[in-house]
């Protein structure tokens, strides 16, 4: 199982690893960082297989995934 990390400073909630996320493991959180974005959340980890798209379109590299 992956875990996925999200960096609350760096994310800008633009959506981009949400689309290419194929078990829609993420959500728009409920909670903004200092800039005021909601910040993506981990919604459903246990999903998560390891496959890093989201990771790699994330244009603000907020998001960290361990295998």
């Amino acid at each position: 199982m992956a875990k996925v990390v999200v960096l609350a400073e760096y994310c800008k909630s633009c959506g981009l690893c949400l689309s290419v996320c194929p078990n829609h493991v993420l959500r728009v959180g409920k909670k903004t960082n200092q800039k005021g974005y909601y910040v993506i959340e981990v919604a459903n980890e246990a999903q998560c297989t390891g496959c890093t798209l989201c990771g790699i379109m994330c244009p603000d590299l907020a998001l960290e995934i361990a295998r």
